[in-house]
């Protein structure tokens, strides 16, 4: 049985001219309830076209399958046609372990100045400091 990833409502922050959406993820993120991810996000955008930030915790996310990577993409893509920076949070490790096998960590973390997840090594960087 799975959890549908769900903000939560207590995380939701308004900081400076509630320019920043901030979203709790927990439970699961697959097939059964990407698209009601999708929506949601998609309509906390809607109701503050003023943003320019937002932030998912990935903190409590579960089991996350192709669906559920699928769906952050198209997060990042409505994000990013809104005008918004997405930044994935306090990603666990099996979230960063996929975002990097599959190809879409830079893509979905970019250089918005993201948090990496707990753990995560340090970014790699060119040549000596």
């Amino acid at each position: 049985m799975t959890t549908t990833p769900r903000p939560d409502p207590s995380a939701e922050t308004t900081a400076v001219g509630e320019s920043r959406l901030r979203m709790a993820l927990h439970g699961d993120l697959d097939h059964e309830n990407a698209d009601t991810l999708i929506r949601e996000v998609v309509a906390r955008l809607s109701a503050r076209p003023g943003a320019t930030d937002l932030r998912l915790s990935c903190a409590g996310l579960g089991h996350i399958d192709s669906m559920g990577l699928s769906a952050l993409l198209m997060i990042r893509r409505h994000a990013g046609t809104a005008g918004v920076r997405l930044h994935l949070d306090e990603r666990p490790a099996h979230l960063e372990r996929l975002l990097r096998l599959t190809g879409t960590l830079d893509h979905l973390t970019g250089p918005t100045g993201t948090e990496r997840g707990a753990g995560s090594p340090p970014a790699p960087t060119d040549g000596p400091s």
